[in-house]
């Protein structure tokens, strides 16, 4: 039931992460703060198609 989701930065658009999820538990779109490369911060990543 776990499924590979892609996790891309709000500020820049860059898909940094790829990670799974359970999509029983957790049917919404994952929010989590990594780190941007580009940006040199942590930001806001958003689980993506």
């Amino acid at each position: 039931m776990r499924v590979n989701i892609t996790l891309a930065c709000t500020e820049t658009g860059d898909r940094n992460y790829i990670t799974t999820k359970n999509k029983r538990k957790h049917p919404e779109r994952m929010e989590l703060k990594k780190y941007c490369p580009r940006l040199k911060k942590h930001t806001l990543h958003r689980e993506t198609k």
